[in-house]
């Protein structure tokens, strides 16, 4: 049987867009050119949420954690390592 998506993941990938010729093809959040995986630097350097949204008045907390769980499921997978 295969995994059932959570629909609150289906609502947060609606906020993530692939667009060939936008950020190179990198996933963006929608209607921006901000791409996840600056989302996920500025957090990591240790911006807050509310300062990301400051910073950039076009995103939402909800695009953040959006870029967060796109990120998570894109990272899970099995890895195999060589022997």
């Amino acid at each position: 049987m295969a995994p059932v998506t959570p629909p609150w993941y289906i609502e947060a990938m609606d906020r993530i867009a692939v667009i060939k010729g936008v950020r190179s093809g990198r996933p963006v959040i929608a209607g921006t050119r901000v791409t996840v995986s600056e989302v996920l630097e500025m957090l990591g350097a240790g911006m807050s949420e509310a300062d990301i949204v400051e910073a950039f008045p076009n995103l939402s907390v909800e695009d953040i954690r959006a870029a967060l769980a796109y990120a998570a499921r894109e990272f899970d997978h099995p890895v195999i390592a060589a022997e």
